[in-house]
C-alpha cells in the first residue's frame, strides 16, 4: 500500500469557506482580495476557487496589516517587496555557494614540459 504523503504549503487544497475560517476573514473578502490580485487562488476545473497554507498565511498577514491601518495598495506595496526581498535572497544564497565552491582548490591543466609535470595550485 502506497504510503499517505501530506500536500505541501504551496498545493492549492482548501476551499474558499475553510480558507476563509482559517484565515479570520469572510469569503467575500477573500473573492475580493483575489480579484486585486493580493492572493492569487487556484482554480478547479468548475472555476471554484482554492488555496494554499501559504495563501492562507498571506491573507492572515493582510488581514494583520489592514487592521493597523494600512491601506490595500499599501499592503500590495509590502507583499511586493517582501517576495522581492525573499527573490534576493535566495539569489544570494546561490552567489555564495558558487563562491565557496570558486574558492576551492582547484588543480589547473597540467604543462608538460620535457619528462617533467608541473602541476599548478590555485592559492585560496
Amino acid at each position: 500500500m502506497n504510503e499517505f504523503i501530506p500536500p505541501g504549503p504551496e498545493a492549492k487544497v482548501f476551499v474558499i469557506s475553510v480558507a476563509a475560517e482559517l484565515s479570520g476573514l469572510h469569503p467575500q473578502t477573500l473573492r475580493t482580495y483575489d480579484r486585486m490580485g493580493l492572493v492569487e487562488a487556484g482554480r478547479t476545473s468548475g472555476g471554484g476557487r482554492r488555496y494554499s497554507l501559504r495563501d492562507i498565511e498571506l491573507l492572515r498577514m493582510v488581514a494583520h496589516l489592514t487592521a493597523e491601518g494600512l491601506g490595500l495598495e499599501g499592503v500590495k506595496r509590502v507583499i511586493a517587496l517582501e517576495n522581492q526581498v525573499a527573490a534576493l535572497q535566495a539569489k544570494v544564497a546561490e552567489l555564495q555557494a558558487e563562491l565557496v565552491q570558486a574558492r576551492a582548490p582547484q588543480n589547473l591543466p597540467a604543462l608538460y614540459g620535457g619528462r617533467q609535470v608541473t602541476v599548478w595550485r590555485r592559492q585560496p
